[in-house]
C-alpha cells in the first residue's frame, strides 16, 4: 500500500526553495553548473535552473549525468563507451557544480557520480541537491539543499515522481512489513 505524502503543488514548492538556498549560498558566482543524475535528478536539474532564472541567481549551465554503467563491470564499458544519457556540453573546470538528484539515501549514487564528475574535470566545488534525504548513510555524504527529509524503516520504499518520467507529480511512500511478518512469525 502506497500513500501519497507530497503533491504536485507542495513538490513546486519546495524546489522553490532549493532554488532560492542555491542562489542565496552562490551570489557572488557569476555562473554555476547544475547537472542532474539522469533520470530525475536531470528533470529536477531543470526546474532549478527556470527557477533560479526566475530569481535573478547566477547564470546557469544545465547538464545531465548517466552514471548508468560507471564503475560497472569493465567489460561492459569496453563495449559501450558512450553513455548515451551523460548531456554535460560545457567544462565543469574551476566552476561551482551543484550535483543534483532525486533521492539520498545510502550515498553511494552520490559517491559514484562525484567520482564521474572528476574523471570530467575539476570543479572548484561541488554542492550537493537531493530532493528527498531518507536519512541512512553506508557513505559519509550530507546534502547542502533538501527538499524533504523522510525517516522510516529501510524497508519503506520512497520515490519521487515527475510528470516527464512518469507521467505524474508525486512523492509516495510504500510501507512494507518486516520478513518476518512475510514468513509468518
Amino acid at each position: 500500500m502506497s500513500d501519497v505524502i507530497l503533491e504536485r503543488q507542495e513538490i513546486e514548492s519546495k524546489l522553490k526553495k532549493m532554488a532560492k538556498q542555491i542562489a542565496e549560498r552562490n551570489e557572488f558566482e557569476k555562473s554555476i553548473c547544475l547537472i542532474g543524475i539522469v533520470r530525475r535528478g536531470a528533470v529536477l536539474a531543470d526546474a532549478l535552473a527556470d527557477h533560479i532564472k526566475e530569481l535573478e541567481g547566477p547564470d546557469t549551465e544545465v547538464g545531465a549525468l548517466d552514471i548508468t554503467l560507471y564503475g560497472a563491470d569493465h567489460n561492459l564499458i569496453a563495449k559501450f563507451p558512450v553513455l548515451n544519457g551523460t548531456k554535460i556540453d560545457f567544462s565543469i573546470d574551476n566552476k561551482t557544480v551543484v550535483l543534483i538528484d532525486d533521492i539520498l539515501y545510502t550515498g553511494k549514487t552520490i559517491h559514484t557520480a562525484i567520482d564521474a564528475l572528476l574523471k570530467l574535470g575539476s570543479p572548484a566545488e561541488i554542492q550537493l541537491a537531493c530532493f528527498i534525504d531518507r536519512g541512512r548513510r553506508t557513505f559519509p555524504i550530507s546534502a547542502d539543499y533538501t527538499g524533504v527529509k523522510i525517516k522510516g524503516t529501510g524497508l519503506d520504499r520512497v520515490a519521487l515522481h515527475v510528470d516527464e518520467v512518469d507521467g505524474r507529480s508525486e512523492v509516495i511512500i510504500e510501507k512494507r512489513k518486516s520478513p518476518a511478518k512475510y514468513l509468518g512469525k
